[in-house]
């Protein structure tokens, strides 16, 4: 399986950032990658909010895996960014 270089809450960040400025979504930048590269910060603590959420699988996650190791999952990658669960 392959694994990212990059944070989630990084990555999670710059997706956020790239719906609000890139055209492709509800912004009107057509080329909007400079843009996400130099806001996306801006966008962290929305991030570690969906990891927050995210750290209790439901229903569907629980049955297709181990729900004990998605939550250490997400609570590792919010305790590398600093973020309290």
């Amino acid at each position: 399986m392959p694994v990212s270089n990059t944070s989630i809450v990084e990555r999670i960040a710059r997706v956020i950032a790239g719906r609000i400025v890139s055209i492709n979504a509800e912004g009107g930048d057509p080329s909007a990658g400079d843009r996400v590269d130099s806001i996306w910060r801006d966008y962290a603590e929305d991030a570690r909010s969906v990891l927050r959420t995210l750290r209790e699988p439901d229903a569907v996650m629980a049955e297709a895996g181990d729900a004990e190791i998605w939550e250490r999952m997400v609570l590792a990658a919010l305790e590398a960014e600093g973020a309290s669960a």
